[in-house]
């Protein structure tokens, strides 16, 4: 029986190697751009579900990061009531030009509910105002603030458990996070620029490589989230993926590799 496990063993992973190959190149003998290795490589199929039961995976690291010995600043109870869904939806836009009134603080804490809050539980366990595979969240909230009424310039971590915010670097960002965005202005000009990064072994701990598909997924969630809610608080956003990756991770003080800038979304008056 062991002898068998092996035989099946050893011929999954031959087949793997095989697939992999033939997935290096394109039509006609071209070889594959990255984006489209990626996409073959982490498709779903019968014989790559049975292999993975075979692959090794990461850890499953902790779902909810913190900054201890930070300043932390407890955000107002999220429970604030807007608009009609239907009439939010409808009246969605991206919107780049913000006033210079600043943002208030519970319009703050009401849109990163909306982004990662905590909603009640399922199972004995919590869940979240975005969907993630696996309820697994790989997601973690930065805010930048650069306009928020009684709220000190810098950037801040979200603390999902306890829906306050931890003061990871004080100063003015502005300049900085404009920057890393290719100088897109909107992103120094909003009352916050969120960055959503994400971790991404939480996911790839149960679903291997396929995982990190649904990592960029639920970035989309998130975003569509903050979108909304904005809308409904009067207020105006737009998500934004063009960035210097490095850039946007130095100023976050990530290592760009096991956590990693994923989305950035500015919200502001308009």
């Amino acid at each position: 029986m062991k002898e068998k496990i092996l035989h099946l063993s050893l011929y999954l992973l031959v087949s793997i190697v095989i697939i992999n190959s033939a997935t290096a190149w394109g039509e006609e003998g071209q070889k594959a751009s990255l984006g489209e290795r990626f996409h073959a490589e982490t498709s779903l199929t019968w014989s790559g579900a049975l292999a993975d039961l075979l692959r090794a995976k990461p850890k499953l690291p902790s779902l909810y990061k913190d900054y201890p010995g930070t300043k932390k600043i407890s955000l107002p109870k999220p429970d604030y009531r807007g608009m009609v869904l239907e009439d939010v939806i409808k009246k969605r836009r991206s919107v780049r030009e913000y006033s210079s009134r600043p943002l208030e603080l519970y319009q703050v804490s009401q849109i990163l509910f909306a982004a990662q809050g905590l909603t009640g539980s399922l199972h004995g366990r919590p869940v979240r105002a975005a969907p993630s595979a696996g309820a697994l969240y790989p997601f973690e909230v930065y805010v930048i603030v650069n306009n928020v009424e009684n709220l000190q310039k810098g950037i801040y971590h979200y603390s999902i458990i306890n829906h306050a915010l931890e003061l990871i670097k004080p100063g003015d960002f502005r300049n900085d996070i404009t920057s890393a965005g290719l100088k897109q202005e909107m992103l120094g000009d909003a009352g916050v620029t969120i960055v959503l990064t994400a971790i991404f072994d939480r996911t790839r701990h149960k679903y291997g490589e396929r995982g990190i598909r649904y990592v960029y997924m639920e970035s989309g969630h998130i975003s569509q989230n903050i979108f909304l809610q904005a809308v409904s608080l009067g207020l105006g956003s737009v998500s934004v993926g063009a960035f210097l990756d490095k850039k946007i991770n130095n100023l976050i003080g990530i290592d760009g590799q096991k956590e990693a800038a994923i989305y950035l979304h500015s919200v502001g008056r308009i």
